[in-house]
C-alpha cells in the first residue's frame, strides 16, 4: 500500500497492548506478598511518569496497563495472617510432600502474584494447594497426574 493512503495518526499510534487479566479469585496475600505488590505499584507509577516525560506512547501504554493491573491488585489485596499451628495445611504454610515416584518437594502456599513454583512457592488457588488445604501429615493428596503424601507442615 502506498504511504499516501496511511493516515498520519496511524503511523504514530502505539500498538494495542492487551490488558493483564485480573484474577477473579480472592486476592489473599502474605505480608511479603503485599510488599511485592506495593513495590510493583511504585515501579509502575515510575515507569508511567518516565514514559510520559519522554513522550513514548508505546511505553506509556504498557506502563498504564501495568499501573491499572497493580492498582487493582493492591486495592483487592487482603493480608492473611500466617496460622501458628502446624496441625493442618493452611494459607502461608510450608508443606513437604513425597510424590509417587519418590520425589520430595516443599512448597509454601502464597498469593497468586507472589507464587513462583521454581522457587518453592505455589498459589493458594493452584490445584495442588487446593488439594492440600485442611489436610494433615500422613494424608495423601492429588498431585498432578499422581498422588503425594504430606510428610511435613511448617
Amino acid at each position: 500500500m502506498s504511504r499516501a493512503f496511511v493516515k498520519e495518526q496511524d503511523v504514530d499510534a502505539p500498538e494495542e497492548i492487551p490488558e493483564r487479566p485480573v484474577s477473579e479469585n480472592a486476592n489473599d496475600v502474605t505480608e511479603s506478598g503485599m510488599a511485592q505488590i506495593e513495590h510493583a505499584l511504585v515501579a509502575a507509577k515510575e515507569a508511567y511518569g518516565q514514559a510520559q516525560a519522554l513522550g513514548d506512547r508505546t511505553a506509556l501504554a504498557a506502563a498504564a496497563r501495568d499501573l491499572r493491573y497493580w492498582s487493582a491488585r493492591h486495592a483487592t489485596a487482603r493480608v492473611v495472617p500466617i496460622a501458628q499451628g502446624t496441625d493442618e495445611v493452611r494459607f502461608g504454610a510450608s508443606v513437604t510432600i513425597v510424590r509417587d515416584d519418590g520425589r520430595e518437594q516443599t512448597f509454601r502456599i502464597v498469593g497468586e502474584d507472589e507464587a513462583d513454583p521454581a522457587k518453592g512457592s505455589i498459589s493458594h488457588v493452584s490445584p495442588l494447594a487446593r488439594s492440600m488445604f485442611g489436610k494433615r501429615v500422613g494424608d495423601v493428596v492429588r498431585a498432578g497426574n499422581g498422588e503425594a503424601e504430606i510428610t511435613s507442615i511448617r
